[in-house]
């Protein structure tokens, strides 16, 4: 209730701070290099990114730099990887299943999301969310095969520099709301992994120039724990 009443009395600040933060945070591009390729040695794996700005390695100079260029580069020891990237600024989880749904259909051992962000501050509700979540899981475990999916959770906002407060404290207790969500669903959904972003040990000065996207160091951390977690389910054992 408190919080509910302190959000009321804020909301001509936050709305304010809003449009700022949109109009003064630079919007920077999304990197040069590659969306789909095959890379490595060993039995293959067949690879989906899919998501929002993030996932596109916005605050990377180069997709090398990025997500999937790092997770790549980690996993090409073990694997021959034959990947795709589908990613785009702005995109919420509505949005990226209208995108799954013009894509050729095929199978994939792994897919990886990252989506919520945009979720957040384009004020939908966490039942929204949830539900729109759960359509996600369904489409690509029917359409795509989707051996195992890797939801990765909401970043710290509430650490974000390009926020100023009270928006940032507003944003990152909403981040918060929808990461437990998040990390509640996937425990009644087989095949399926949360997959938290707190960016342990890194400074906000490990962001990208514009305050709110990971920087490399980030994005390198990130694919760490999902190689990680990836060969660990599917490396096959030496005989």
């Amino acid at each position: 209730m408190r919080h509910l009443l302190s959000t009321i009395t804020l909301a001509p600040l936050l709305y304010w701070q809003g449009r700022q933060v949109r109009a003064e945070v630079p919007r920077l591009p999304e990197p040069a290099g590659a969306r789909q390729g095959c890379m490595g040695s060993g039995p293959q794996l067949k690879l989906l990114i899919l998501g929002d700005s993030a996932a596109a390695g916005v605050g990377a100079k180069t997709q090398t730099e990025a997500l999937s260029g790092a997770l790549v580069t980690a996993l090409q020891a073990t694997f021959e990887v034959r990947w795709k990237l589908v990613a785009t600024t702005g995109h919420t989880t509505a949005d990226a299943l209208i995108e799954l749904a013009g894509l050729p259909i095929e199978p994939f051992d792994v897919v990886i999301t990252s989506l919520g962000v945009n979720d957040v501050t384009s004020q939908h509700t966490v039942k929204q969310w949830r539900r729109q979540q759960i359509d996600l899981i369904a489409a690509l475990q029917s359409r795509f095969d989707a051996g195992q999916i890797y939801l990765s959770g909401l970043p710290p906002m509430h650490r974000f520099p390009a926020l100023p407060q009270p928006l940032r404290w507003y944003i990152g207790s909403r981040a918060k709301q929808f990461d437990r969500e998040l990390e509640q669903l996937v425990l009644q959904v087989s095949n399926c992994e949360f997959v938290a972003l707190s960016f342990s040990g890194l400074g906000t000065d490990a962001m990208a120039d514009d305050g709110f996207h990971p920087g490399p160091a980030i994005y390198r951390q990130w694919a760490d724990e999902l190689a990680r977690r990836i060969i660990l389910r599917y490396k096959v054992p030496a005989v």
